[in-house]
């Protein structure tokens, strides 16, 4: 279990700069997309590029962004990004979502108003009534229990970031283990803004067949199965 470092006197003080990371692996066709779309929303855009075998990193450095390189795997990635990141404060973006308008000023007004961390409600990019029900619900979840996922672009101030030191270096749920650790210190801050989260993975296996499994894969990591053995289990069936 990751501790979390005490915040000095003084270092809760309002966001000058917000830094936008997106993690990528072979995301040619909409990397110039995302990074335009970030871009409108930050001070800089860090995209960390974990061994694409497309054009990627080159298409991110095109359209603006600053490219790291990194080993394969979100928290690596993520912290790599962090690292690199010059903001005051952080919002971790997947490739495939995309922000409200006002998102950059949203987040900055959270944190200028107090907040030390938090995410957006979504929308899925379907006009199934069955994917608007999956979102909602996502939503309620996240609210009644203060644990976010990727999708929902998770923010928070970087006194607060250092303190909990970055992303866990597992393969798999680093976004829910992070926020456990960060609602130890402060509430999640749940912005009623929503990002576009591509439907993708739902249309692609199945709506019931994919909540199922999403919660399969939750309901073990909260009764201690390793996110090593997730991880292979996931991916080996996909």
């Amino acid at each position: 279990m990751r501790h979390v470092t005490p915040i000095p006197p003084g270092a809760r003080t309002p966001p000058r700069t917000l830094s936008i990371v997106i993690p990528a692996l072979d995301e040619a066709p909409s990397i110039a997309a995302a990074v335009a779309d970030a871009g409108a929303h930050a001070d800089e855009v860090v995209v960390v590029d974990g061994g694409s075998r497309d054009r990627t990193a080159a298409l991110a450095a095109d359209a603006g962004a600053v490219v790291v390189v990194a080993p394969r795997g979100r928290a690596s990635q993520m912290n790599a990004g962090a690292a690199r990141a010059r903001g005051d404060a952080l919002l971790f973006l997947h490739a495939d979502v995309r922000l409200p308008p006002g998102a950059g000023s949203a987040v900055r007004t959270a944190l200028a108003e107090g907040a030390r961390w938090g995410r957006f409600d979504v929308t899925l990019d379907s006009p199934r009534r069955a994917l608007a029900l999956v979102g909602a619900m996502m939503n309620l979840r996240s609210r009644a229990t203060g644990i976010a996922t990727g999708d929902q672009a998770i923010f928070v101030d970087r006194a607060l970031w250092e303190a909990l030191g970055g992303y866990a270096p597992i393969p798999l749920m680093e976004d829910v283990e992070l926020c456990t650790r960060a609602r130890r210190v402060a509430r999640c801050t749940s912005l009623r803004e929503r990002v576009l989260v591509s439907a993708r993975r739902w249309e692609r296996r199945g709506v019931a067949r994919t909540v199922v499994e999403m919660w399969a894969w939750r309901a073990a990591y909260a009764l201690g199965v390793s996110p090593a053995t997730l991880h292979r289990l996931y991916y080996g069936r996909r």
